[in-house]
C-alpha cells in the first residue's frame, strides 16, 4: 500500500441520487470522503432554458469518446447490435437527478413481495425484495425532508402506509386543467392523485422556490428548486475539509488483496493520466450500466470474473421502464373563452396521476389478478423548435404559405396535453449488462454491452393502463386521442443489473447492498433494486442509499 497516499474513510464512484445520501450522511458524520465524478460541477447559472442545449447532449457523454452497444430485439426473434451515446443519465455532479421532472411517487407494500402476490411468470425472473416496506418507509420520509418534496397527501385505494400525515412542502401551483381532470375523473369513479413533487414550493435553505417557466424535465434547473442530488445535498459539502470531490474523474478499475477486499480505484484524470485512490470502503453509484461494468472490469485473484460475479450474476436482471405514452389534442375553438384562456397558461404543472389499476382485477383480459401501474398526467417540456420541424412536412410535402398556415394552426388553435404511463418491465434472460469483446472507450476499457429485451406481459399491461388513459381524454373533452405502448429501453430510467437478496447464486449484492462475496464494496444506485415497481425510481433510489448510509456508519465505527 502507497504510505503517500491518504486512506479515504470511504470512497464514492458517482454523486447521482445513489451516491449523494452516502456522501451526505458520512460527510456529516465526520468520516473522510472522497467522491468520483466523471462529469464536471455545474451551478444554477450554468443551466440555461436553451431547447438546444439540452439536444446537443452538453451534459452526457459523446460519441466516440464512450458508447454503449445496445442489443434490441428483432421481429424474429434475434437481436441486432448498434452503438449509442444515448444510455447516460448524465455526467455531471448530481447526474440525472439534475434532469428529473421530480415525479416522486413511494414503492408500494406490494412491489417488495411481487413473486408471492402474482405468483410466478414463464420467462420472467421475479423475485421479491430482501427487506420490507415497512424497511424503507422511514427513509422515504427522511428524503421528503432532507431532499424537500412539496405534495398533498389524499386518501386513496392504494394509499401506502405512511409515519407522516403530510409532506414538509405544500404543493406546487396548479394548472388549470388540475381542476376539470379532477371532477371529470371522480365523475368516472376514480381517485384523482395529487402527484408529489421534488421541487420546492417555498424558498428553503438557500434553494429559491419553482420559477414555473414550464423547462423542468430533461433540464437543469435555475433556481435550486428541484431536489438534485446536486442542489440538496452535495453543495452544502463543498468546502468541508472531510469532503474531497474529484471531478473529472473516470473510474476503471477496483483494485482486490489476496484475500478479496477492494483496496482501492483507479480513475482517469481530467489529463487522461491514471489516478488511484486507497479506502477502507467503496460505494458504487455509476448508474446501473456502468456500475455493472466497473464490476466486470474489476477482475483480481479472487474475482477472477470480476467483483462479486462468483456465480455470474453481474449484470443479470436489469430492467428500464415498461409502459407506454398518449397525448389529448383540445380544439380551442371547441372551448369556451373561460376555458381556452385558462388552458393556455404556462408554468404551473399538472400534478396529477392515477393509480387506481395498481393492482388490475380485470380477469376477462389477463385471466388472474396482475400487477399494473401508474398513469401520471404531464405536460411536455417546451420545444418549439422541434415541434416546428415537424410540421414542416406534410403528405403533400407543402412548404411556403402552407407551412405557415400548419404552424399556426398548430401553435394558436391546438392544446396538447401529455399522460405517461409507468408499469414493471420484468426482468429476463434477455436483458443484461455484459462488456463488448471489440470495442473500446477512448480510454482503452470496453465499453458495456446492453441486451434490452422485453416480456410481453410487459406490453400487454402497458397496452391495458394507455387505453385507460385514452379514455380519461377523451372524457377531459379531447378533440384527438393518440396512445402506444412502449417495448423500447427508456433510457433515463434504467434499473437492476446488480439485485440485491439473500441467496448469491441468484443476486449480486447481500440485503444490505454489499456485494456478496467482498465485504467492503456497496452499491447504491438503483442496480439494486429487483423490480422498478410502477413509478420512476429516484425516490427510491434516494430512499436506499439514506438506508445503506446507516448501514456504513455502523460498519465504520
Amino acid at each position: 500500500m502507497n504510505k503517500s497516499k491518504p486512506v479515504f474513510d470511504i470512497c464514492i464512484i458517482g454523486s447521482g441520487a445513489g451516491a449523494a445520501p452516502v456522501a451526505y450522511e458520512l460527510v456529516n458524520a465526520g468520516y473522510q470522503v472522497c467522491m468520483l465524478e466523471k462529469g464536471g460541477f455545474y451551478r444554477e447559472t450554468d443551466f440555461f432554458k436553451d431547447e438546444m442545449l439540452v439536444r446537443k447532449n452538453r451534459f452526457q457523454s459523446r460519441a466516440p469518446d464512450e458508447l454503449h452497444i445496445i442489443e434490441p430485439p428483432q421481429e424474429d426473434g434475434s437481436f441486432s447490435a448498434q452503438s449509442t451515446s444515448q444510455f447516460w443519465g448524465g455526467n455531471i455532479v448530481g447526474g440525472a437527478s439534475n434532469f428529473m421532472s421530480g415525479y416522486f411517487h413511494r414503492l408500494k407494500p406490494v412491489d417488495f413481495r411481487l413473486l408471492d402476490e402474482f405468483g410466478p411468470i414463464e420467462g420472467a425472473n421475479i423475485a421479491n425484495w430482501p427487506i420490507r416496506y415497512e424497511d424503507l418507509e422511514p427513509y422515504y420520509t427522511r428524503v421528503e425532508q432532507t431532499i424537500g418534496v412539496s405534495g398533498k397527501v389524499v386518501a386513496h385505494p392504494f394509499l401506502e402506509p405512511r409515519s407522516t400525515r403530510d409532506y414538509p412542502f405544500s404543493p406546487t401551483l396548479e394548472h388549470p386543467i388540475a381542476a376539470h381532470f379532477d371532477q371529470v375523473t371522480q365523475k368516472m369513479g376514480l381517485h384523482p392523485l395529487p402527484m408529489a413533487r421534488a421541487i420546492l414550493s417555498t424558498p428553503w435553505q438557500g434553494r429559491q422556490s419553482c420559477e414555473y417557466s414550464g423547462f423542468c424535465g430533461s433540464y437543469g434547473c435555475h433556481s435550486g428548486a428541484k431536489g438534485s442530488a446536486r442542489a440538496a445535498l452535495l453543495q452544502g459539502l463543498v468546502g468541508k475539509k472531510n469532503f474531497h470531490l474529484i471531478t473529472h474523474a473516470k473510474a476503471y478499475q477496483i483494485n482486490t488483496d489476496n484475500k478479496g477486499r477492494a483496496r482501492s480505484v483507479d480513475y482517469y484524470d481530467h489529463n487522461g493520466q491514471s489516478q488511484r485512490v486507497l479506502a477502507r470502503f467503496f460505494d458504487i453509484a455509476c448508474y446501473a450500466i456502468e456500475s455493472a461494468r466497473l464490476l466486470l472490469l474489476s477482475k483480481g485473484g479472487k474475482h477472477p470474473h470480476g467483483i462479486g460475479n462468483r456465480y455470474h450474476q453481474i449484470g443479470k436482471n436489469l430492467h428500464c421502464c415498461a409502459g407506454g405514452t398518449g397525448h389529448g389534442i383540445f380544439d380551442v375553438a371547441q372551448l369556451t373563452p373561460q376555458q381556452a384562456q385558462a388552458f393556455k397558461q404556462r408554468g404551473p404543472f399538472w400534478n396529477r396521476a392515477l393509480q387506481d389499476w395498481y393492482i388490475i382485477e380485470d380477469k376477462k383480459i389477463f385471466g388472474k389478478r396482475v400487477k399494473g401501474g401508474t398513469i401520471d398526467f404531464v405536460f411536455d417540456p417546451p420545444a418549439p423548435a422541434m415541434r416546428a420541424n415537424n410540421l414542416k412536412w406534410d403528405e403533400n410535402n407543402n412548404l411556403g404559405s402552407a407551412l405557415k398556415q400548419r404552424l399556426k394552426n398548430d401553435f394558436t388553435q391546438k392544446l396538447d396535453f401529455k399522460f405517461e404511463v409507468f408499469c414493471d418491465w420484468l426482468p429476463n434472460d434477455n436483458c443484461f449488462v455484459d462488456l463488448a469483446s471489440d470495442i473500446r472507450d477512448k480510454w482503452g476499457s470496453p465499453v458495456a454491452r446492453v441486451r434490452v429485451g422485453y416480456h410481453p406481459h410487459d406490453l400487454q399491461v402497458g397496452r391495458y393502463l394507455v387505453q385507460r388513459g385514452k379514455e380519461v381524454m377523451k372524457a377531459m373533452g379531447a378533440r384527438e386521442v393518440h396512445g402506444a405502448a412502449f417495448s423500447e429501453p427508456t433510457s433515463n430510467l434504467i434499473a437492476g443489473g446488480l439485485r440485491f437478496g439473500r441467496d448469491p447464486k441468484s443476486s449480486a449484492l447481500n440485503p444490505d447492498c454489499q456485494i456478496h462475496d467482498c465485504e467492503n464494496v456497496f452499491v447504491t444506485d438503483g442496480s439494486f433494486m429487483p423490480n422498478g415497481g410502477s413509478v420512476t425510481p429516484t425516490f427510491t433510489i434516494y430512499a436506499n442509499a439514506f438506508r445503506v448510509a446507516d448501514i456504513l456508519k455502523k460498519r465504520l465505527a
